[in-house]
């Protein structure tokens, strides 16, 4: 008991467990902790290249969240940011979900405070509220239907035209739907700041070096960028239009996580990340956040199954209900 109080008490002060692993193979070790726990490991396609192969299941947010809903697993650990795992508990409210950095966010969600947009919704009591998935279980359960990129249209068309929607909390992605859609929805001015980061003038430049590439982009980028671009779609439309193509050289505007199964899929194609505006390491747009994980947290995470992520039962019961409605038109 000692140990596992230091080990919270750590975990509060850090966010992750900081313990020495001399000498582990953490691959060998979380496979055997997985089968040991009754364990299944979700992974977003932004995560670093080694958790996304060592996880049961990778994918966006859409088939993520239907992954938890459908799970056997005692516990499960979700490779990404919060309000994923936040989802996931909400969908399984009498299992363990872990993550490995409890400190890993979201600058989407974090856009979206509950208090502010509680009053702003009272202001439009009239309005459906449909809320993007990148968002805290207090806006969940504020909002009439979540979404996620690859079912926001299908969602927001049925709908009658002649409902006003409040559509929180990305602004790029709900102006993209409002051209698709033909609505005019009123939007929370919220953004992500990995979609916020790509230069179009340095894309233009890449483009001009490679002007048999095809430009693709994730709808939550700027609408300058979405102009660019000859293919916009969700995370996993972006795979598979990739996969799919003819084309054989392609400019990736969303974060460069999602580049390792895409050369996975397509090792003869020459896949380019979209260049961001502030020089990086890798040139390219990264979600800090998502790149908090690493195998030593995963590991340690399942083994001390901290940090253990918690839900207000009543706020899951609001959450629920708007999630439920999603996963109910995704089938």
């Amino acid at each position: 008991m000692e140990i596992l109080e230091k080990a919270k008490r750590n975990i509060e002060n850090k966010g992750f467990l900081e313990i020495n692993t001399p000498d582990i193979d953490y691959v060998v070790e979380i496979k055997r902790l997985k089968k040991e726990k009754n364990a299944v490991i979700l992974a977003h396609y932004y995560q670093i290249d080694e958790i996304q192969a060592i996880a049961d299941f990778v994918g966006d947010s859409l088939y993520l969240a239907q992954k938890a809903a459908e799970t056997d697993a005692d516990m499960i650990v979700f490779a990404g940011v919060h309000f994923m795992a936040e989802t996931a508990k909400i969908l399984n409210p009498t299992k363990k979900v872990v993550l490995p950095d409890l400190k890993a966010g979201c600058s989407l969600a974090d856009s979206c405070p509950p208090k502010e947009f509680a009053a702003f919704k009272k202001e439009h009591p009239n309005h459906v509220v449909v809320t993007y998935i990148n968002c805290s279980a207090e806006i969940k359960a504020l909002s009439d239907i979540v979404c996620t990129s690859s079912n926001a249209k299908k969602i927001i068309d049925s709908i009658p035209m002649d409902q006003p929607i409040i559509f929180a909390p990305d602004r790029n992605l709900g102006a993209y739907l409002n051209k698709e859609t033909g609505r005019e929805m009123l939007l929370w001015d919220g953004a992500c700041m990995v979609h916020e980061a790509f230069s179009v003038e340095k894309l233009i430049t890449l483009y001009q070096k490679h002007p048999t590439a095809e430009i693709i982009a994730h709808p939550e980028s700027q609408a300058h960028i979405l102009k660019a671009a000859s293919y916009i779609g969700s995370t996993s439309g972006l795979l598979n239009h990739v996969k799919n193509s003819d084309k054989e050289t392609f400019i990736v505007a969303t974060e460069a996580g999602i580049l390792y199964q895409m050369m996975l899929d397509n090792p003869d194609k020459e896949i380019i990340p979209a260049p961001a505006k502030e020089d990086n390491t890798c040139a390219c747009s990264e979600c800090m956040y998502m790149k908090m994980n690493n195998m030593k947290k995963l590991y340690l995470c399942m083994q001390y199954e901290l940090p253990a992520i918690e839900v207000d039962k009543d706020l899951s019961k609001k959450a629920i209900v708007s999630i439920n409605r999603m996963l109910e038109l995704s089938k």
